[in-house]
């Protein structure tokens, strides 16, 4: 970039496929999500502010992300942002970035990128918990990554729930809006809502099942109960974020559910094969979101456009 070179504008159109691709990279050559800036979470009249720093050798970047739970009602998104990419030898501002839509394709996927790893070759039945934005980029991810056949979407708002079964349904799928006891015959299934309150019974996953739960980074909210966490296997992206973040391990752990958090495995070592993948029992993955993943994507996106 040379000084007369305006600041761009980066339009966020990876495919999910690229995307994930753009994840697993990083962690393959040697990300350690232990060692990465944690997130500031600023309480705001409208909800909350989230900056999101990361910087690696030859990219940096923030993310400024609204957290905004009136927004629907307004008809308007929940998450708002921008996303500032940088430098990384010099930190001269490359490029900005829609925030909202950076991190409607990099949750997916990162869920994309654990689930390749957890789930069985043959995962066909997809039990979706939710009906927003991040509801199809999991459907169009998880697409991608296994051969899905069947979708069951439970959602609050039967409205909602029944465009994204549509989707589904134009995808070449077999999809249908269910209830939470839909999970005893998944062979995935992914939470990606605002509830603060567990959204199913854990003894119900089948022990071939994997199970995802991105919708919140609350120390005090879960998607999901104690019973999974103490059946499952559990992974997340980094111990020490999940100990601070990840109401969902958090609060089993609290109520006696095992295992702590020496036995949670971290995204790196799942994808370099250090983190067992045990069988006969369901493996968890439990996101919050990490500012590096958003500067893999954006870097890619940047990488591309030149």
């Amino acid at each position: 970039m040379t000084p007369d070179q305006p600041l761009s504008w980066l339009p966020v159109d990876l495919t999910p496929v690229e995307a994930a691709a753009a994840v697993a990279k990083v962690l393959r050559e040697g990300l350690d999500p232990e060692r990465c800036p944690a997130r500031s979470n600023v309480r705001v009249p409208a909800g909350e502010l989230l900056m999101m720093p990361a910087a690696t050798a030859d990219y940096a970047g923030v993310k400024i992300a609204g957290v905004a739970p009136a927004n629907p009602a307004r008809g308007l998104p929940r998450i708002t942002g921008s996303y500032l990419l940088l430098d990384g030898p010099t930190l001269r501002p490359l490029a900005l970035l829609d925030g909202a839509a950076l991190t409607a394709l990099r949750t997916p996927a990162v869920t994309a990128v654990a689930l390749d790893v957890l789930a069985e070759p043959g995962a066909a039945h997809l039990v979706l918990f939710g009906a927003g934005p991040q509801a199809y980029g999991h459907l169009d991810a998880l697409a991608a990554i296994r051969p899905l056949e069947r979708v069951t979407v439970v959602a609050r708002r039967p409205g909602p729930a029944r465009e994204l079964v549509a989707y589904a349904e134009a995808r070449g799928l077999t999809a249908d809006a269910g209830a939470p006891d839909a999970v005893a015959a998944a062979d995935l299934v992914v939470c990606c809502t605002t509830s603060a309150e567990p959204l199913f019974d854990g003894a119900l996953v089948p022990d071939h099942a994997a199970v995802a739960a991105v919708g919140s980074h609350d120390p005090a909210g879960r998607e999901t109960d104690g019973a999974l966490v103490r059946r499952a296997t559990c992974y997340v992206e980094s111990r020490d974020v999940a100990l601070r973040e990840a109401g969902d391990l958090l609060l089993a752990r609290a109520e006696g559910a095992t295992p702590g958090p020496g036995q949670w495995h971290n995204l790196a070592e799942l994808v370099t094969g250090r983190a067992p993948v045990p069988q006969g029992r369901p493996r968890f993955f439990k996101s919050v979101g990490m500012a590096w993943q958003d500067l893999a994507v954006a870097a890619e996106l940047h990488r591309r456009s030149r």
